[in-house]
């Protein structure tokens, strides 16, 4: 597996990236951002890592590189993305965090920000293309001083200054998360009792968007017996939420967006086409939809700010939520963060839920979104999976392959392949563009028919390989 750059940073086995990969790559976003004038030599780089076991030996690939580079370094050390992106965009610096996120523990990543926040795909493909111009570097003095995410964190003290979690008790999965302490320590002064649980010195990959057996089963274990109003944890960089009602069921991440975006009193909400198309009835305008991945949503909040659109939020089906304008909350004014984070949706859903007197589970019952379900077939070839998604574009072959589903009543190809059918079910096609998997959404009214549609589509996909 080599490194590429996937729906959010570069990605690859932590073999393949430390050494001359990460060091490459960092020197080309450096020469990229100078071409923009976005930069120039001697400006600081903010730079953060997540508790991997590979992250130290990247990190000293990223201090060679800036080094190279004529470039300085402020370190944060092990913080969150948000809270590096947040301390970085107000200096109008850029920033590096290196992170593989919820992916397995023996691979890793790089995020590039630019001064004003996510790298875009454009800027990606330059990133490649300037890899590949590079000649072998020279060293550099490595100038580095520390910094601390404090206005990151003050932000969150102002807007829930009035203590709306006041009585209510919840258990923070500490696991290895770069979020675990900051976690505790807003809840707090957000007036909620946080009680920590399972600190993990060894790095668990939690995915907040394919939560787990054993996550589930532990966090089942800690509601037994009404222990919690809420279980809260995020992944390993901090950018995306995982929220657990008192009973132990995990909400959706497009639900906690949802929460998010009416706490705030959004206007203009942008989500990826794989959020639960329940969504709308809930707003007062429909969610603009993007392709799958956090430039994607970018994207479309900057397109949708450029048409005059006010209060603009973006969130994923991860739930890492996005806001490209400030809001008032609590205090003051909660300035804008375009990049994921999940302080914000985990403060914003127990806020929300103890506002309207009722536990967490109740309250969210209340919007009655369509079951949605998800799953991936792995070890399927990438050229299998460009075969199927080639002959699907004809409309007979995509008749007769959906035929035993029912009649389709919308086709939708803005990111893979989206059909709803008459009974309003979907089945939702997608293949990865850079790994060996097919990934497939199914929404329906119950959870037995969105398990059998999604066994089913499984099936059909498996054979038509």
């Amino acid at each position: 597996m080599t490194a590429k750059f996937g729906t959010s940073g570069l990605r690859g086995l932590a073999e393949d990236l430390i050494g001359a990969p990460s060091v490459d790559h960092v020197r080309a976003f450096v020469r990229h951002l100078k071409t923009k004038r976005l930069m120039k030599a001697g400006d600081a780089v903010g730079v953060a890592h997540d508790f991997r076991a590979s992250s130290a030996a990247l990190h000293e690939n990223v201090s060679q590189a800036l080094a190279a580079e004529g470039m300085a370094e402020i370190f944060y050390g092990a913080v969150p993305t948000p809270a590096l992106a947040f301390e970085a965009m107000r200096k109008k610096r850029a920033s590096i965090m290196i992170t593989g996120s919820h992916i397995p523990a023996d691979r890793n990543g790089i995020k590039f920000y630019r001064p004003d926040g996510e790298i875009s795909k454009a800027d990606e493909q330059a990133i490649v293309a300037g890899v590949a111009k590079l000649k072998p570097a020279k060293a550099g003095k490595i100038s580095k001083k520390e910094g601390t995410p404090e206005k990151f964190v003050a932000r969150y003290v102002s807007a829930f200054a009035n203590k709306p979690l006041k009585g209510m008790r919840v258990g923070v999965y500490q696991h290895s998360t770069v979020a675990r302490d900051m976690l505790v320590s807003l809840l707090e002064k957000a007036g909620a009792e946080a009680v920590a649980l399972a600190r993990s010195d060894v790095f668990i990959p939690v995915d907040t968007e394919a939560v787990s057996n054993e996550t589930l089963a532990l966090i089942k274990g800690w509601c037994a017996g009404g222990r919690f109003d809420a279980i809260v944890s995020a992944d390993g960089d901090g950018d995306r939420p995982l929220v657990a009602d008192e009973k132990g069921q995990v909400l959706r991440g497009d639900l906690v967006g949802l929460i998010t975006a009416r706490f705030l009193k959004a206007q203009t909400v942008v989500t990826p086409i794989t959020s639960n198309s329940g969504l709308d009835a809930h707003m007062k305008k429909p969610a603009i939809r993007s392709k799958v991945g956090s430039p994607f949503v970018i994207d479309e909040m900057l397109k949708a700010k450029k048409r005059a659109a006010k209060a603009i939020v973006g969130f994923e089906a991860n739930g890492g939520f996005f806001t490209l304008s400030n809001f008032k909350l609590g205090n003051g004014t909660f300035t804008a963060l375009p990049t994921r984070d999940c302080f914000l949706p985990i403060l914003a859903i127990l806020a929300a839920a103890r506002k309207a007197k009722r536990p967490v589970s109740g309250f969210a019952a209340g919007f009655a979104l369509p079951v949605a379900l998800a799953d991936r077939l792995e070890n399927f070839p990438l050229t299998s999976s460009q075969s199927l998604m080639s002959r699907l574009q004809d409309n007979a072959a995509l008749a007769d392959f959906f035929g035993p589903f029912g009649t389709m009543a919308k086709v939708d190809r803005l990111d893979g392949l989206r059909v709803m059918l008459n009974d309003s079910s979907i089945i939702h096609l997608r293949p990865s563009g850079n790994a060996p998997e097919f990934r497939v959404y199914v929404e329906a009214k119950t959870q037995n028919e969105a398990e059998k549609l999604l066994k089913a589509a499984l099936a059909r996909i498996a054979s038509a390989r």
